[in-house]
């Protein structure tokens, strides 16, 4: 035991002013104590404990009395070590209750390539609740009755079978944690992650009713999730500088606590000043003792700077690094687990570190779904690289391949301090993409499926950027897969998409996709019929503000931007009896009845009706195509051989075929192989041909749904 002194043995001196001095304990640098010289003991007011005053050190815990004398009162550990996420003290407190699924899916999906995702943005999409309406402090409302926080969980659950309808299977929903900001509608900011905004809640409607409905669909739920930061309010957990009311939601309802942690004079402050004091507290060596957060204030992009500096005013990074910081997101996140949620896309990937996110976060994740009895979850993540080549500037380190794989070296690892020397070593070591794995997972033998090796996985696939950020044009998207696929570890999980609510492609990046309906249904053919799994930003099945901007922050009023509310285009009804298949009345009908919406239908119902479009492998070694985007894709399990042929916007020849009887799922065309070749003929720009081989498993095959402005 160490009684504190002026002077602690095994400390090494950082600062000393002249009264006060500031140590690091050896072998926990992340944590910093100030000592009383002239007391001779250690005066605390950041420790996070009962009161300020002296303590005692011993065992790694603080005691305000002799622990060896029989005082142990008011303990608080420095820092917790856990060497993987079978360490964390979470897995302890599970009761038995959450160690199941409330809502499970029961239907017969159990792979996640065999989803096609909606992307809805809850607070934009349809309000089911005008009692929850809320104005942002900082919105830009030009007196329109539009608020921000609009759309709710009751309107997402009232317009899922027109999603339904549209054909996708799953939808994916922006972050529904408790937020604390000023512009907070879209969900990125948050002040607690044990907790569901109230204002996406209505009194007979929760979260847990939103899953449910989803499952009685047959339909999943894709969880957006934040692990890389809080705003800049802190977190009411981990980090409590403010306490926020759950019946004020106004500015006045956030609260200072009383903690030592925010400067006295705080309320007396500016607002500009006032931010600052968060941002000093949040990074402070003294004041963040426990190292919740990254404390460097430096930040520069394509360096190890992304992933422990602090991206945006309002994203301040937590340490990632820090065991105490993992076991509470991993606890906090795996309520949702628990509740039936089905999927994680996890927000700001690229600026967490690999090492924190394979040691850490995936395998405790995929840990918890295991233990509540879902063995099919799935996680996919942002790894946003604004370039045209798959190596964002040829930095691995920094590129979503990357973040397919597992780690191939062995790092020290156990404390923050330690892990964070490693992440920083780790990505210093991945500057390039020499010597990068690279894998067949992706890609036929000849024409033959195998089986792919997924051991060196990290069971985690990105969001396709390199692919999203060519789509201006679908040529160029389809080549820089061609090019790039074999850097990950399996391509055919990649999420594929042309814009969102962050970006569209280079060349019109920071506004909606608006080169006109002919691309993005060409656009389309290729995201359902090639590798990956297709994902629709909302409203793109009309070209829902095309050409406005995506995200102007709190500078443009919401209406006028990408992110505007679409709940005008779904009134009405709607009734399906399966995917893509629907009754419809009122705006509803228009607006499935428009071009893209029921290209979309024939697509999602195409794409459901063949296993080779949605885990098949695929080549081009024999294909000859005037437009170059057609391929030969295979999936071969037990009980399932699927062929596929695909030619997008030009005729193709496909050679070295099974013979056997071919129909074109878009025409309903029936081409007899019989000397291993199939001409598809001349097709117009944006039409498709998916030629299926007829077999046992296959069933007897036709064309799926009419002649269409695109698709005939």
């Amino acid at each position: 035991m160490h009684k504190i002194t002026g002077d602690w043995p095994g400390a090494s001196l950082k600062t000393y002013n002249g009264s006060w001095k500031t140590y690091d304990f050896e072998g926990y640098s992340a944590l910093n104590l100030i000592f009383n010289q002239g007391s001779g003991k250690s005066q605390t007011s950041n420790l996070s404990l009962s009161q300020a005053g002296y303590w005692y050190f011993y065992q790694n815990r603080f005691y305000s009395t002799d622990p060896l004398e029989g005082g142990q009162t008011s303990s608080s550990t420095i820092q917790p070590e856990a060497q993987d996420y079978l360490d964390f003290p979470l897995w302890d407190e599970l009761s038995e209750k959450d160690r199941s699924i409330v809502s499970p899916y029961e239907g017969n999906r159990d792979d996640f390539r065999d989803e096609a995702i909606y992307f809805a943005m809850t607070t934009r999409f349809y309000n089911g609740d005008p009692t929850n309406d809320f104005h942002c402090w900082d919105g830009k409302n030009d007196g329109t009755d539009d608020p921000e926080w609009r759309g709710d969980f009751k309107g997402l659950i009232q317009k899922m079978d027109y999603i339904k309808a549209l054909g996708f299977t799953a939808i994916w929903i922006t972050p529904i944690v408790k937020n604390s900001s000023g512009f907070d509608y879209h969900g990125y900011h948050a002040i607690n992650f044990a907790k569901v905004d109230s204002r996406y809640e209505s009194e007979d409607c929760s979260f847990q009713d939103v899953i449910t409905a989803a499952h009685a669909r047959d339909m999943k739920i894709v969880l957006d999730v934040v692990f890389n930061h809080t705003g800049n309010f802190g977190e009411e957990n981990l980090f409590p500088m403010f306490s926020k009311s759950e019946t004020d939601l106004t500015i006045n309802g956030l609260v200072p606590n009383s903690n030592g942690l925010l400067p006295g004079n705080y309320s007396s402050l500016s607002g500009s000043e006032q931010y600052n004091a968060r941002i000093n507290t949040m990074k402070s060596d003294i004041s963040d003792i426990k190292a919740i957060y990254h404390h460097e204030r430096r930040m520069s992009y394509e360096s190890y700077l992304e992933q422990v500096g602090q991206i945006a005013g309002d994203c301040v990074d937590l340490n990632t690094e820090n065991p105490e910081v993992c076991n509470y997101l991993v606890k906090c996140y795996g309520q949702f687990i628990h509740m039936g949620v089905d999927a994680f896309r996890i927000d700001t990937m690229k600026h967490i570190s690999r090492l924190s996110l394979n040691r850490y976060l995936f395998p405790a994740f995929y840990h918890y779904a295991e233990i509540c009895g879902n063995p099919h979850f799935y996680m996919f993540g942002e790894v946003c690289t604004r370039v045209r080549e798959v190596w964002n500037h040829g930095i691995a380190a920094d590129s979503a391949p990357f973040y397919t794989w597992k780690e191939n070296k062995d790092y020290p690892w156990g404390d923050t301090a330690t892990n964070y020397t490693s992440a920083i070593a780790l990505f210093q070591d991945n500057l390039t993409s020499s010597g990068q794995p690279t894998s067949t997972n992706a890609f036929l033998n000849g024409l033959a499926y195998h089986t792919p090796d997924y051991s060196r996985s990290s069971r985690v696939s990105p969001i396709d950027f390199p692919m999203h950020w060519n789509f201006y044009y679908a040529n160029n998207a389809f080549n820089v897969a061609l090019g790039g696929d074999q850097y990950y570890n399996d391509a055919t999980y990649n999420v594929v998409y042309v814009d969102s609510h962050d970006y569209s492609p280079d060349d019109c990046q920071k506004v909606r996709y608006n080169r006109g309906e002919a691309a993005w249904a060409e656009n389309m053919d290729l995201m359902f019929t090639f590798r990956g799994v297709p994902c629709l930003y909302y409203g793109s099945e009309i070209q829902f503000q095309a050409g406005k901007v995506i995200d102007d922050g709190p500078n443009t009023a919401l209406k006028n931007t990408g992110r505007a509310y679409f709940g005008e285009h779904l009134e009405g009804e709607v009734s399906t009896t399966g995917f893509g298949q629907y009754n419809a009345s009122g705006t509803l009908k228009t607006t499935l009845a428009m071009p893209l919406a029921q290209h979309l239908e024939k697509l999602n119902q195409i794409r459901l009706k063949v296993p080779a479009l949605r885990r098949g492998q695929y080549t081009q070694s024999n294909v000859s195509s005037a437009s170059g985007m057609a391929f030969t894709r295979r999936y071969t399990s037990q009980t399932v051989d699927s062929l596929a042929l695909v030619s997008i916007s030009g005729g193709a020849s496909f050679s070295s075929l099974p013979n056997g009887t071919y129909v074109d799922l878009v025409s309903g065309d029936r081409k007899s192989v019989t000397n291993g070749t199939l001409a598809t003929g001349s097709i117009a720009n944006a039409n498709l041909r998916v030629y299926v081989l007829e077999n046992a498993s296959s069933g007897v095959l036709g064309q799926i749904g009419g002649s269409l402005t695109y698709l005939r």
